[in-house]
């Protein structure tokens, strides 16, 4: 999961992305890198860290194209050579994107056949390379918009994963930049206007940060072409259908955003209500209804007027610590939860509280939550409650959640001998939630169930994670790579830590 913008502008264009780019910090804070396309040419500088340092002695004023970039790695490491946005000087293109590119080692492999060699791990750089060739293909210079669809939808016939891609080049003679969404429209993509500016990004809180109005989403499949001075061009590249990723709403996109035409903090209130439903239905009888800041936030809130008991704020949060989920491994997120919260105890001590969670992933982190309550807080009995439901399947599309043994959900499931299936039903569930309980500690826990989130959210989505249905195929060997991918990572950085 990444962050991404891209700016046509009369002036100032670089501080406008980085100022942008802060704005969706919490979608990466391995590294951050910015590309100008003007008439003359073409920049890019990137490094590891946050915006404010990595791109702080970049600075470009003039006319032009700016592309911005935040990493959170889900394919590749963390080094500066995997940074975006990349470019490629034949035919001049600057690239970045969020999501998952599935068949990242095929593509590499194909371009090693044609003498292109990559320079990082990085599952942009195929695609931009694969679309440069198509784009060559076509012709070796003088290339049009017409000429970019017909790369694309080239690219888009080699190119499998679940995608938004920004890119900046010169098309008929002009500074051209383009957003194009994946088929399924799995990952966001956003666009707007300030005067006659546009902007397109993974959150529609980069345009608020500027002052931009919100004009809508790029759709499924879609590719918009935007040029200063001019009203943006859309073309329909491929679409197969419509299915964005249910966790951004739960936890990756801030609450302030709006996508897909969704508010992100109404959809987190839809999920309270609906879980606050069902825990007046187990009876779980608590004292204070507390989130763990901020995403749960919203959540929290609609919970407990459903159930009726005080709001607190039991838990409060370091606001100069980093999100530990996308952390590169559990030492480190362990070691900066420590940082990261601490307990109010005079709102918790002697108190039943009721725990409020976006998700459990891991557990590791949760579990040493609840410890940590019963030890600082004082806490009489703990009760959790995630307004999602288990998630008990890897994620290919750009979550890093791809090795399955890893979810104590899924660890959890086949102890109880439920085997592999799609969906569980509401008693097997409930059945899970007292066995994952008793691993974290809890003294009970309540997710979100699946009819729950349908009620909450709607049937159009992405929620493989829960309910094990992807609506991209997927075959066995991407599997495989992603999971080897994934494991080598978490081995290099626990190598490093230890």
């Amino acid at each position: 999961m990444c962050g991404f913008v891209g700016f046509v502008g009369s002036s100032e264009i670089s501080n406008i992305v980085k100022q942008a780019l802060q704005a969706i910090q919490h979608r990466g804070q391995d590294s951050a890198g910015i590309g100008i396309v003007r008439k003359d040419g073409f920049s890019h500088h990137k490094a590891l860290g946050y915006v404010t340092t990595a791109l702080e002695e970049f600075n470009y004023n003039g006319p032009g194209i700016a592309i911005g970039h935040v990493r959170y790695p889900t394919i590749g490491g963390g080094r500066r050579e995997d940074a975006q946005p990349f470019f490629s000087r034949q035919p001049g293109v600057i690239m970045a994107h969020n999501g998952n590119i599935i068949n990242f080692t095929e593509l590499k492999e194909q371009l090693k056949k044609h003498s292109i060699n990559l320079s990082s791990n990085c599952d942009v750089e195929p695609v931009l390379y694969t679309f440069c060739e198509k784009m060559m293909g076509i012709k070796e210079e003088g290339h049009t918009i017409e000429d970019a669809v017909a790369a694309l939808k080239a690219t888009y016939k080699e190119v499998k994963g679940a995608f938004a891609i920004v890119a900046a080049l010169i098309l008929d003679g002009t500074p051209t930049l383009f957003c194009a969404r994946d088929s399924y429209g799995i990952r966001p993509a956003v666009w707007g206007k300030l005067n006659d500016e546009y902007m397109c990004a993974s959150e529609s809180v980069c345009l608020d940060a500027i002052d931009a109005e919100l004009c809508g989403d790029v759709q499924p499949g879609e590719a918009m072409f935007f040029r200063a001075g001019e009203e943006p061009k859309s073309y329909l590249i491929e679409k197969k259908g419509f299915a964005p990723c249910v966790f951004e709403n739960i936890y990756f996109a801030r609450p302030d955003s709006v996508s897909n035409g969704r508010s992100i903090y109404d959809t987190r209130i839809e999920f309270g209500k609906a879980l606050g439903k069902e825990l007046l239905e187990k009876k779980i009888n608590v004292d204070v209804v507390t989130p763990v800041p901020d995403t749960s936030i919203p959540a929290a809130l609609a919970i407990a007027e459903v159930i009726k008991k005080p709001f607190r704020e039991g838990l409060t949060k370091n606001r100069y610590s980093a999100r530990t989920f996308i952390m590169p491994d559990q030492t480190t997120r362990e070691n900066a939860l420590r940082l990261k919260l601490n307990p109010i105890r005079s709102q918790l001590e002697g108190k039943r509280i009721l725990l409020v969670d976006d998700s459990i992933v891991r557990g590791t982190t949760l579990r040493r939550m609840v410890k940590l309550l019963r030890e600082k807080g004082k806490v009489k009995e703990v009760h959790l409650a995630i307004h999602c439901p288990p998630v008990l399947n890897p994620c290919f599309y750009g979550i890093d959640i791809s090795v399955q043994e890893d979810l104590v959900a899924h660890r959890k499931r086949t102890k109880l001998g439920f085997g592999i299936k799609s969906l569980l039903t509401l008693q097997e569930q409930r059945a899970l939630e007292e066995k994952v309980a008793e691993h974290l500690g809890a003294d009970s826990l309540t997710y979100l169930s699946i009819a729950g989130l349908n009620s909450a959210f709607g049937k159009e989505r992405c929620a493989a994670c829960f309910d094990g249905i992807y609506p991209l195929e997927i075959d066995a060997i991407y599997v495989d790579n992603i999971r080897n991918d994934r494991l080598k990572k978490s081995c290099s950085f626990n190598c490093i830590s230890n």
